[in-house]
């Protein structure tokens, strides 16, 4: 079952998205934006990371954060984003790989396959 590290700033939708995930297969670890974001990587031993932030600036910063860790360089990454045409542009201008974009509004299972499609 892959664990897969939640990144979100609102804790209802962080508690419909865990248990959406969680009926999907995953084992979901929830927390509220943090910059220690590599530190619970680690902690929970993460196959991937879904942030969803307010602003996407936030969830930016989390994603380069991660991308800057050698260990973490590789790790599959869905981001989901109420503004998908800047941040799409944003991650194809630093040449992201291994991420996906969920627009949305979104449903957990849409979540799900972009995981699914990463994790493949």
């Amino acid at each position: 079952m892959p664990r897969i590290l939640l990144i979100d700033d609102t804790p209802e939708i962080a508690e419909l998205l865990t248990f959406s995930l969680r009926d999907l297969g995953y084992e979901v670890f929830a927390a509220g934006f943090t910059e220690a974001v590599n530190d619970l990587i680690v902690q929970q031993r993460a196959a991937a990371v879904v942030l969803d932030c307010t602003a996407f600036d936030m969830s930016e910063s989390l994603f380069d954060s991660v991308r800057h860790h050698p260990d973490h360089a590789e790790l599959p990454v869905v981001i989901i984003s109420d503004m998908p045409e800047q941040a799409d542009a944003s991650l194809r201008s630093r040449k992201a790989r291994k991420v996906l974009l969920v627009p949305k509004p979104f449903t957990g299972a849409q979540v799900g396959r972009a995981l699914a499609q990463l994790l493949e």
